[in-house]
This record gives structure tokens, C-alpha cells and sequence, in this order.
């Protein structure tokens, strides 16, 4: 539909060398595809997007005043944060849930949703990236916003928030230093799950480019009102400040990766 975009870039001021992506920050579907033959309430959990993710980084890119990318599709649609040979990037079961619209699928619709919703986010991503480091004269410092569950298959999660990464460690040390410095949060350190993806935006847009960059999971239950994700923005919006204000995470150096070369 000509009305539904991939993507919202949000502009900023890009010589200030920082830009904020969230890859799963809504929840929504182009009218063509219905409901995927799903539920409401699908389309209210996890499985859908990354719940508080669009209202924290709306909020930081105004109190910082950079630039970010955000996608406007479900990731039941397709999977932005994963490799186009990713056997994940389209789901047929998610989380206990059967997504009908997903199985069957043929190899035309399959690249039908990576060429008018996947490369078009990407595209931006890398645009955005790009301008940034135009514009600032430096290598960007990249932060992506994403979400978990409070619990999986029963089991609590007692981690607030958490870094992910793969080996470049140098923007996720002075992160988790910067959470864990008030004493009053519990951080995951690549916990709940490894950050170390092959082929995800971070391993795309940064990894394979030597820009610094780290993931940040913030625990839904925190940020899932307008209370939560004020309270979060106010707590990270310093800590991403300082990170930036370091002239070593504005440099370029290629990382090896766990999980072995990627080629999109």
C-alpha cells in the first residue's frame, strides 16, 4: 500500500556522531496482509514487537537530539534484526504461536516483504549511518533499542536490562559501566540470550564496518507506560551522552566475529 511506510527516520542533529535504530518498534501490518490470520492480542505481545522500544527511542532521540531509524512493520511480518539467509527472518510459529499468513509461503511473496519492507529499513539504516559520519567526520556511535519478556517458558528473568554483543567490546564496556553505576540494577551481560548474531543490524551496519555500536535490551514490565519509559529515558539519556562525548568510540576498527562472515 502506498500509505504504509518500512520505516520513520527521525531527524537530528547528525554531526553529533550518534544515531538510535529500533528495529522492532511497532506492532503494525500493511492492510494486504490482514491479521496473518492471528489474534488481537497477538499483535499486543512480544511476538509482534518490541513492547516500550518506539516510545524510549522517540523519547532519547529528542532528549539527545539525534537522528534515529525506526521499522513500522511487525516483526511477524518479516524480521528486520535478522540475515536474509536467516531461516528466522519470516516465522511460521512464534513462541507457541502459529502464524498462518507465514505457511505456506512462496518464494515470490518471500521477496516480495525483503524488497518493499527489509532492504527498505536497511537502506536507511546505512543512509543514516552514512550521514551521520558525513556530517560529524568521524565514525558514528551506534545504539539499538530492543526488548524483552519479564519471564520465558516460566522462568523470571531478573535482569533489568542487558548489553548485547558479538567482539566489539568497546562501546558495551563504558555502557554496562554506566548502568550498573547507581547500584540499583540488575545487568545482563549478553544474558538472557548471546548478542553475537550473524547477519543482525548490528552485525551488518557495524560489525562488518568497524563501527562502534552495542544492543540494549531493556525489560518490558519497565518501560511498558508512558511512566516507565520517562523514567528510562531520563536513566539512559546521560549515560548515552557521556558515551558519545569519548573521542575512542568515534574511530573505526574492524572487529572477527563469532559467528563468521556475513555477504547480504
Amino acid at each position: 500500500m502506498q500509505d504504509f511506510h518500512s520505516h520513520e527516520i527521525i531527524a537530528g542533529h547528525y554531526d553529533r556522531g550518534l544515531v538510535l535504530l529500533a528495529d522492532h518498534a511497532m506492532n503494525r501490518l500493511p492492510p494486504a496482509y490482514g491479521d496473518l490470520g492471528l489474534p488481537p492480542d497477538a499483535f499486543t505481545r512480544h511476538i509482534a514487537y518490541d513492547i516500550g522500544i518506539e516510545g524510549l527511542t522517540r523519547s532519547l532521540a529528542r532528549m539527545l537530539g539525534v537522528p534515529a531509524v525506526l521499522s513500522c512493520f511487525s516483526r511477524l511480518l518479516i524480521d528486520p534484526n535478522r540475515g536474509e539467509d536467516d531461516p528466522t527472518l519470516i516465522m511460521r510459529i512464534s513462541d507457541g504461536a502459529i502464524i498462518p499468513g507465514n505457511h505456506p509461503i512462496t518464494a515470490e511473496e518471500w521477496n516480495h516483504r525483503l524488497n518493499t519492507y527489509h532492504r527498505p529499513y536497511h537502506r536507511a539504516v546505512a543512509e543514516t549511518i552514512a550521514m551521520t559520519a558525513h556530517e560529524s567526520g568521524k565514525a558514528p556511535l551506534v545504539l539499538s533499542l530492543h526488548s524483552y519478556t519479564p519471564a520465558w517458558k516460566g522462568v523470571p528473568r531478573p535482569w533489568h536490562a542487558a548489553v548485547l554483543w558479538d567482539t566489539d567490546h568497546r562501546a558495551v564496556t563504558p555502557l554496562l559501566q554506566g548502568l550498573r553505576a547507581s547500584g540499583d540494577l540488575v545487568i545482563g551481560d549478553n544474558e538472557p540470550y548471546d548478542g553475537a548474531l550473524r547477519g543482525d543490524t548490528m552485525y551488518r551496519h557495524c560489525m562488518t564496518a568497524g563501527i562502534p555500536h552495542a544492543l540494549l535490551e531493556v525489560r518490558q514490565d519497565l518501560i511498558g507506560d508512558p511512566d516507565g519509559i520517562a523514567e528510562w529515558a531520563e536513566r539512559l539519556a546521560p549515560i548515552f551522552t557521556k558515551m558519545n562525548a569519548d573521542p575512542a568510540l568515534h574511530e573505526y576498527e574492524i572487529f572477527a566475529s563469532r559467528t563468521g562472515p556475513y555477504q547480504p
